[in-house]
């Protein structure tokens, strides 16, 4: 399953182009808001070298990548929890995204109006992050006289906890605060996961700059005020990087990031963001001469890993064998891994680590 991720912010700040950028799309991107009004979704490969270099040594019938999906929805305003814009369809879109991608207008083009006449970014932050908790407390509160009611009921009720996890956070989030930022307890997490609070989402900001900033540089020193919500910070110049997959080859694109000074395309970077921000690794399966790429959440039991792949193998698992992609691609074959001893045995409580090539043995 991809990992899915919501684009959110403002109208007129370029999710749209990003969007596009992203997934080499064609969704409406114009400089007046709410031009997107249905949802555009797009799944992207994830860039993976290593990927490349094992398809290159095995020569598999089949190759295939982890990926992203992006859900990109009309610009929010203020209001939005209450419906303002379409806004509750528009969150109801993105709620069940694993993260957020908040991008936040930070170029000063006078032919894009600025929903709110001008540019403070920080203020701009403030009003979807209010929008987002102010919907995550109207799903709460309207869950909790339930909840109430069923633990007056029955007071060994399971979902005590949730009640009291709700509670807590109904609190927390009446006093202007994202539920990411409350510091509930494993238990407390897994009861509330099924509401999709959207304020407890990792949030990545993408600051949209001018297409005159360069890799590091900055037309409108926004990131930096940024950087002071104490979260992740992604520079992106948008309609460059629109204009990056635009072109027709990969050596036009190689050529084009050259003129720019730029090492790297911004969405790659995007993506490695995306996988680090949510605790993700890749691993590797080579089996029928398929060779795939799969996500999974650092320190998960190799078992567990077994059970992504198919559920039968995680249910019959025995063992694991294991080694790391380099070595893989420095022996040449699973074969010749083999005969040079580098090649592991590992028990079901065994962590996947970033990187490991595994072939699972399992009992039917």
């Amino acid at each position: 399953m991809a990992l899915t991720v919501g684009l959110v912010g403002l109208p007129n700040v370029g999710k749209s182009t990003l969007f596009n950028a992203l997934t080499q799309g064609s969704a409406e991107a114009s400089a007046y808001p709410f031009c997107t009004i249905d949802p555009n979704v797009g799944i992207v490969a994830v860039p993976d070298e290593r990927l490349t270099q094992l398809q290159a040594v095995l020569a598999p019938n089949s190759c295939t990548p982890t990926a992203i999906q992006f859900t990109d929805v009309a610009g929010l305003v203020r209001g939005a929890s209450r419906g303002e814009g379409s806004g509750n369809q528009f969150l109801a879109d993105v709620r069940n995204a694993d993260a957020l991608l908040h991008v936040v207008r930070c170029f000063g083009n006078p032919s894009v109006a600025h929903v709110d006449g001008s540019l403070d970014p920080l203020r701009d932050v403030g009003v979807i992050e209010d929008e987002l908790i102010l919907a995550d407390l109207e799903v709460i509160d309207d869950e909790l006289p339930k909840l109430d009611k069923l633990v007056r009921t029955d007071p060994r009720s399971p979902r005590r906890t949730e009640f009291e996890t709700l509670q807590t956070l109904s609190a927390y989030l009446a006093d202007g605060r994202p539920a990411r930022e409350c510091n509930l307890s494993p238990e407390q997490a897994a009861s509330s996961a099924s509401y999709g609070l959207l304020s407890a989402m990792p949030v990545l900001f993408v600051a949209n700059v001018d297409e005159q900033a360069d890799g590091g540089g900055v037309a409108y020193q926004c990131p930096d005020e940024l950087q002071s919500l104490g979260a992740d910070v992604l520079v992106i110049a948008a309609e460059i990087e629109a204009e990056i997959v635009s072109l027709a080859t990969p050596q036009e694109q190689e050529e084009f990031l050259m003129a720019m000074g730029l090492q790297e395309r911004g969405i790659d970077r995007l993506i490695r963001s995306a996988y680090s921000m949510l605790g993700l690794i890749t691993f590797y399966t080579f089996a029928n001469e398929k060779l795939q790429a799969w996500q999974l959440p650092r320190s998960t039991a190799v078992a567990q890993a077994a059970g992504r792949i198919h559920t039968d193998m995680g249910k019959g698992f025995i063992r694991a064998e294991v080694a790391g992609a380099a070595d893989l691609i420095d022996a040449g074959s699973w074969t010749a891994l083999k005969s040079q001893g580098r090649l592991r045995t590992e028990g079901r409580t065994y962590h996947v680590e970033d990187g490991d090539v595994i072939q699972v043995l399992f009992k039917v």
